[in-house]
């Protein structure tokens, strides 16, 4: 029996291996074993947590004490995560391979004989227990007694133990050292890499100052510095409210310094090198504050109301920023102001009203290519006629005809005088001189003269209105008081001897050829223009009021929108259909603004509901005028661009990326241009 326990360690150490411990760990578990009291035993059989509270009964006569007496065994062992874990098993309950001997047996050679043995590689081939006591030493038996803990200061399992773990760090420092080395090669060949790849041509392109290159962390001063301004208003707050005069004083000093120390600075390599000290004696000052005066109640009572009031100013700001905005679009900068004055003083002055445009007869042929464009701008206007007639096919076929008001009209006129298209026909019209268009027959007018409306508009200065309307500061532009911005909605009256016409904003830039928009089949339809339903913010619910009844039972609020600034009208099928009574009907209807608010395009959407063709959307892209994410793909393929919204690209708020489409359309070599300082 003595001759089968080294067979029995050497598989359980084998099976703790293959279970996923390293052999030293195995080896322990084999061997760390401790008997109570005064009796030695060689390694059990089970040595995990599973195997400890087994119960084998065929092992119980087998594994008996001679004295046939019970004692309680102390067993420790590691678990798979490498904690140490103690157990208690009864003598019953061990297997067969046990042997009790007496302390009192054999020699003490035998012992550090035994010790030698528990040492070796349980995996070695094992002689025959049937050796000699003298060849007892040569034995590589695991299954012999174990020394008494006197024999020998350092146990012979513990120094393994520490080998193994020495062998361990030495491969695992090994293995570091090589992936470190590994990583700097790595690196290196990246940074050579790179290195070839810089452009050192192009000045300040490839500097290690730029944004990209900054630490995340370089701007932890300004930060500090200024949550300490915060908790120093706070507690400044508090100081008042207690009448500490001293400490008050003090805070609000050193905030001051504080403030002005951070200045403009963004960054922390942007602030005066005094600033940190200032910011540690502003710290100094929080001590002691906080000494005196924390209170949690109270900073949390005055932080609260801090952002309140900071979010207070927050939507303020928002509300002036709006209104900034909205008076910038409506202001005329100072060059677009010269050009029609200066126009105007030569029309006069060189009798330029007795001239007229030549090609008269074309005005009326229903074979050309008839454009409308309404608008006070002159030099937008020049832009949508030049770039129009750079990209015609046969320019000698287009023509434009032009409506402008009383007090740009001279302007205009003297500017495609001076500056006429090559091959194309221009006609300018004053809107005045439109007598068929009166109050008695358009109801804008009527309305534009009503007391309400001029409440709205020309007394929005006063606090109720202003308040009442701030929502709304885009519908006080003073175009949707201009006639030429409703005159699109009597097309047959303007012109009625065509068939067709290309109506165009003079906020738009022609690229391509525009010829085929007369070919297109509309199918019946009046109103041929590009969609704008792709986001879901530009159909009908978002232009109509549907909480009246007048609007929802006539129409659907999923309509999708379309777009006013590029649009082909078939004027036959507007005349069949009675297109401006559709629209005069409606206006009359929306006299107290309840249906929509003011503007051109929700009444259109009206007026063409359901008489609307879509056109391809590469024939006009819009937003040019609000959105600086545009598809860049879209804007250079599109036969229209379109700068709807508020940053005109003559104006200094327009997109930078975006101007250069109609820059390049402005003849900068002109005479007035350069008169009046015009730059690109």
């Amino acid at each position: 029996m003595r001759s089968s326990a080294p067979l029995v360690s050497a598989f359980l150490v084998g099976i703790l291996f293959f279970l996923g411990l390293n052999h030293a760990s195995a080896v322990r578990m084999s061997h760390t074993y401790a008997v109570k009291k005064e009796w030695k035993m060689s390694t059990p059989l089970y040595d995990c947590p599973r195997c400890i509270n087994r119960q084998d009964q065929s092992n119980i006569t087998s594994t008996a004490r001679p004295d046939g007496k019970e004692i309680d065994i102390m067993v420790t062992y590691s678990d798979p995560s490498g904690a140490v874990q103690v157990r208690s098993v009864r003598s019953r309950d061990l297997s067969a391979s046990w042997v009790w001997k007496s302390p009192g047996e054999g020699r003490r050679d035998q012992s550090r004989s035994s010790l030698s043995q528990i040492v070796d590689d349980p995996f070695q081939p094992k002689r025959s227990s049937r050796n000699t006591d003298n060849d007892s030493n040569n034995d590589h038996q695991s299954g012999d007694e174990t020394p008494e803990a006197q024999a020998s200061p350092v146990h012979p399992v513990k120094l393994k133990r520490q080998r193994l773990r020495r062998e361990r760090r030495e491969r695992r420092a090994a293995d570091l050292i090589k992936q470190d080395k590994e990583m700097d090669d790595r690196m290196q060949e990246a940074a050579i890499e790179q290195a070839r790849e810089l452009d050192t041509t192009i000045r300040g392109k490839y500097s290690i100052w730029r944004k990209e290159y900054e630490n995340p962390n370089s701007d932890s001063t300004v930060k500090l510095m200024r949550d300490q301004i915060i908790m120093a208003k706070a507690y400044a707050a508090i100081a008042k409210s207690k009448n500490e005069t001293v400490l008050y004083d003090s805070l609000i000093k050193h905030s001051r310094e504080s403030q002005l120390a951070i200045g403009e600075a963004i960054t922390d390599a942007e602030l005066h090198p005094s600033a940190i000290d200032q910011a540690k004696a502003m710290g100094h000052v929080l001590a002691a504050a906080k000494d005196q005066l924390y209170d949690c109640v109270s900073i949390a009572r005055k932080l609260r109301v801090m952002l309140q009031s900071s979010e207070t100013n927050v939507q303020l700001m928002k509300k002036k920023s709006s209104f900034l905005i909205q008076l910038d679009a409506k202001t005329v900068p100072r060059p677009l102001h010269c050009i029609p004055l200066v126009l105007t003083t030569d029309y006069y002055l060189y009798n330029y009203e007795e001239k007229d445009f030549p090609n008269k007869e074309k005005l009326e042929d229903t074979l050309l290519y008839h454009y409308a464009i309404f608008s006070d701008n002159v030099l937008a206007t020049s832009v949508v006629v030049n770039s129009t007639v750079l990209h015609a096919k046969e320019p000698e076929k287009h023509v434009f005809h032009i409506v402008t008001d009383k007090l740009n009209f001279a302007a205009m006129r003297m500017w495609f005088l001076v500056n006429a298209p090559a091959g194309a026909t221009i006609q300018v019209q004053n809107v005045d001189e439109f007598t068929w268009l009166n109050s008695s027959y358009c109801p804008v007018l009527r309305q534009l003269e009503s007391a309400r409306m001029i409440e709205y508009y020309f007394k929005a200065h006063q606090t109720s209105s202003l308040t009442a309307g701030s929502d709304n500061l885009k519908y006080r532009n003073p175009k949707y008081l201009s006639m030429l911005n409703h005159l699109r909605f009597y097309l047959p009256e303007v012109y009625p001897k065509l068939d067709k016409v290309l109506f165009l904003d003079d906020d738009i830039v022609v690229q391509k050829d525009l010829t085929p928009l007369w070919s297109v089949n509309l199918q019946g339809m009046v109103n041929g223009a590009v969609e704008t339903c792709k986001e879901s913010f530009h159909r009908f619910d978002k232009y109509l009021n549907f909480s009246n009844p007048k609007i929802s039972e006539n129409f659907d609020p999923n309509a999708c929108g379309w777009a006013f600034g590029m649009n082909i009208f078939d004027l036959r099928e507007w005349r069949k259909r009675d297109i401006t009574g559709i629209y005069h009907h409606w206006q009359d209807m929306n006299e107290d603004r309840t249906l929509w608010k003011l503007g051109t395009l929700p009444p259109g959407l009206i007026t063409f509901y359901n008489l609307t063709y879509p056109l391809d959307r590469s024939w006009h892209v819009l937003g040019l005028g609000y959105d600086p994410a545009l598809n860049q793909t879209e804007i250079e393929n599109a036969a229209v661009v379109h700068y709807n919204g508020n940053y005109k690209p003559w104006l200094d708020l327009a997109i930078a990326k975006y101007k250069s489409y109609w820059s390049r359309y402005v003849m900068f070599d002109n005479y007035y241009v350069q008169l009046c300082n015009l730059s690109e």
